[in-house]
């Protein structure tokens, strides 16, 4: 059974993983309408694991004995100023979520939740592979500067990464 903390604690960031989800479906709209394809469909896809992370969580609180609260969320901004701004905010915003994802932990902890701090290491471990893989498309984005032929050919080798930062095979 879930402490009415941890619980609140919980549905606390199943709205912050559903914001996230909506922030990189707004990211890859305007991707795809900058004719960013390979980078659009990156960012679909890492819209459709940050709902997944939603959904995990909230069937947790569900199955714990808690009630997992569908949040209201605020439209995200549409547009963006390049590629490389869109992927500095994400490793931004990853960085903050794995700061709340700590910020979990230890509630659980203090809390003597073994089961939820269990449950939670999933997440903290999800979040070292969002930070790293957003650092390495910076790095190839910086790499390229503002050559044109090199956006292309990242746009282009986007589509090869899934959103786990792997080269698919």
């Amino acid at each position: 059974m879930l402490s009415p903390k941890i619980e609140s604690a919980l549905n606390k960031q199943v709205e912050l993983e559903a914001a996230s989800s909506q922030y990189y479906l707004s990211m890859a709209s305007w991707a795809e309408t900058q004719g960013l394809n390979g980078a659009a469909q990156f960012l679909y896809k890492h819209s459709d694991e940050e709902r997944t992370h939603m959904l995990k969580l909230l069937q947790f609180v569900n199955e714990r004995g808690g009630h997992g609260i569908i949040p209201a969320l605020k439209q995200p901004s549409a547009k963006f100023k390049s590629i490389q701004a869109i992927f500095e905010q994400i490793l931004e915003h990853e960085i903050m979520v794995s700061e709340e994802i700590n910020r979990l932990v230890d509630i659980c902890l203090k809390d003597k939740d073994y089961t939820t701090h269990n449950f939670l290491q999933w997440y903290v471990s999800e979040q070292i592979e969002e930070e790293k893989l957003a650092r390495q498309i910076l790095d190839k984005l910086k790499l390229i500067g503002g050559e044109k032929g090199g956006l292309y050919l990242f746009d282009r080798d986007l589509q090869s990464f899934d959103t786990g930062g792997q080269e698919k095979k």
